[in-house]
C-alpha cells in the first residue's frame, strides 16, 4: 500500500462498538464497493466503502464482512471475506492480499475467500434472527447506480425473506462521527500533506499562472507525499472564480491584482482534509482584500471557539450569521435597512455568505454524523466562513479542520500559513 495504514487495534475496538450494540441472535454485513466502469473496458480508480474500511481496514474490492457475536462456534463470529488471488491474477492486477496479511491487519482471525461465503453465511443465517445490512444514508447522497450492497440486500431478502432486517448505517454515523485518537492521527497525516501542498503553492504563484498549473502543483506534492491525490475536486479559482462555491474548471489565467480561492484537500489512508486559502496572485492583498480577509479571518476564529461539547450544530450556525452580519456592516456590504427588511427565512448576510460554517470531517469529507444532535468530544469539524462579493470580483474563504476536545479544540491546521502578513511575506520570499 502507499499509505501506513492504522494498526489492527483501531479496527478490532471498532468492531466491538458494533458487536456490543447489535441485539441478540444478530449478524451484521459489509460489503466493499464495486470498482465502477468508466467507457469500453476502462475502470475508476477504487475507492473502498468507508464503514467496511472503518471495521476492517481492507482497502480492496470484493471484500466482505460479517460480524455475528453470538454464534456458538467463537471461529465464526467475525469472519472477513477476501477476493481470491492467483499467480495469473498478480500479473495481470497485481499482488491482492493474502489471508495471512488481512488477518495482520484487520486483527480478524477467519479469513476467507470470497468463494465460501454462500455455505458459510447459510450457517450463520440459519441461527440468527435480526439481519442489519449497509446502505448509503448520507443526508446529501444522491444514489443513481445500483451499488455492490444494494445487490446484496435484494439477494439476500429474497432467500432469507423471512428474517428481521434493520438498517445499520444510524449506528455507524454515530460510531464514525466520533474519532478515536488513530483516526484523527490519520486525518493529521492529510492536513500535513495539504500543508506541504499549500506551502509549494505560495512559492508557484505569480500573475500568468493558468489555475490548473496550480491544481498541478497540489497533486504533484500530494502523490509525493504518500497520497492518492486529492481528497476531492479542487477548487482553484482567481478573480470572479473565486465568488463561485462548486467552481472545478479550474482553467483561467490568474491576473495581476486578482485573488485566488483554493479549496484543497489531501487524503491519507481514505482520511481527508479540506482546506481552504485566499491568497493574492502578485503576492500583496488590496486595503479592500486584506480589510475582507481579516473580517473572514475574525469570524473563523470566533467560530473555533464555539464549536464546543454540548453545542447543537444548527444554533452555532445561526449565531456565525449574526457574528458574520456584524462583519458585513462594518465592511458597508449591508445596513441596518438591509437588516430591518430581511426574511428571517433569508437573512441579509446571505448575500454574501451563503453557505453553512462547519462540517464534520473524516472517512468522507463531508463525513457521516448527524447535525441535528450536540457536539461530542473526539468529533472533527471543518470551520470554513467566507464572504464573496462578486460586483467587487472578491471572494474570500478560510477553512480550518478541528478537533472537539472537552474544553476546547486542536487546530489540526495549525501550522497552515494564514495570517494575511505570514501569506504575504512567504510568496514574496521567491
Amino acid at each position: 500500500m502507499r499509505y501506513e495504514p492504522a494498526k489492527a487495534s483501531l479496527y478490532i475496538k471498532n468492531r466491538a462498538k458494533v458487536a456490543n450494540k447489535l441485539p441478540s441472535n444478530s449478524l451484521a454485513v459489509l460489503n466493499s464497493n464495486d470498482i465502477m466502469p468508466t467507457n469500453a473496458d476502462g475502470t475508476m480508480k477504487f475507492r473502498q466503502n468507508n464503514d467496511l474500511l472503518y471495521l476492517c481496514g481492507i482497502d480492496q474490492e470484493e471484500t466482505i464482512l460479517v460480524i455475528c457475536p453470538d454464534f456458538p462456534d467463537p471461529t465464526l463470529r467475525e469472519v472477513l471475506f477476501i477476493k481470491p488471488t492467483s499467480e495469473h491474477i498478480a500479473i495481470w492486477e497485481g499482488h491482492k492480499f493474502t489471508m495471512e496479511e488481512v488477518a495482520a491487519l484487520s486483527g480478524v482471525s477467519t479469513i476467507k475467500w470470497t468463494t465460501d461465503f454462500d455455505s458459510i453465511f447459510n450457517i450463520l443465517m440459519n441461527l440468527s434472527k435480526h439481519v442489519f445490512l449497509n446502505t448509503n444514508e448520507h443526508l446529501r447522497a444522491v444514489v443513481e447506480v445500483e451499488t455492490r450492497t444494494a445487490r446484496f440486500i435484494k439477494e439476500c431478502k429474497a432467500r432469507y425473506p423471512l428474517h428481521q432486517y434493520h438498517r445499520l448505517a444510524p449506528m455507524m454515523h454515530k460510531f464514525r462521527a466520533v474519532k478515536e485518537t488513530e483516526e484523527i492521527d490519520q486525518i493529521q497525516k492529510a492536513c500535513d500533506i495539504t500543508e506541504a501542498g499549500f506551502r509549494r503553492v505560495l512559492e508557484f504563484v505569480k500573475p500568468g499562472v493558468l489555475e490548473y498549473e496550480i491544481e498541478a502543483e497540489y497533486l504533484h506534492q500530494f502523490i509525493k507525499s504518500g497520497s492518492r491525490g486529492f481528497a476531492y475536486e479542487p477548487i482553484i479559482g482567481s478573480g470572479r472564480n473565486a465568488c463561485v462555491l462548486h467552481y472545478l474548471d479550474n482553467s483561467v489565467t490568474c491576473k495581476d491584482g486578482d485573488l485566488i480561492l483554493m479549496d484543497v484537500g489531501a487524503e491519507y489512508g481514505n482520511y481527508n482534509a479540506d482546506m481552504t486559502r485566499t491568497i493574492p496572485v502578485n503576492g500583496r492583498f488590496t486595503k479592500r482584500q486584506r480589510q475582507i480577509y481579516e473580517a473572514v479571518l475574525r469570524v473563523q476564529r470566533q467560530a473555533m471557539t464555539m464549536l464546543r461539547p454540548g453545542i447543537d450544530i444548527q444554533s452555532y450556525h445561526k449565531e456565525i450569521g449574526l457574528i458574520m452580519e456584524g462583519e458585513l456592516l462594518s465592511l458597508g456590504l449591508i445596513d441596518q435597512t438591509d437588516i430591518k427588511n430581511q426574511d428571517p427565512k433569508n437573512p441579509a448576510y446571505k448575500k454574501y455568505f451563503m453557505h453553512g460554517t462547519s462540517h464534520h470531517l473524516g472517512l468522507d469529507v463531508h463525513d457521516v454524523g448527524t447535525m441535528y444532535e450536540p457536539i461530542q468530544a473526539g468529533m472533527v469539524f471543518t470551520v470554513e466562513p467566507g464572504i464573496y462579493v462578486l460586483e467587487e470580483e472578491i471572494g474570500i474563504r478560510l477553512e480550518n479542520n478541528i478537533v472537539i476536545n472537552e474544553k476546547g479544540y486542536t487546530d489540526l491546521m495549525g501550522n497552515i500559513p494564514i495570517e494575511p502578513d505570514e501569506i504575504e511575506s512567504l510568496m514574496n520570499e521567491k
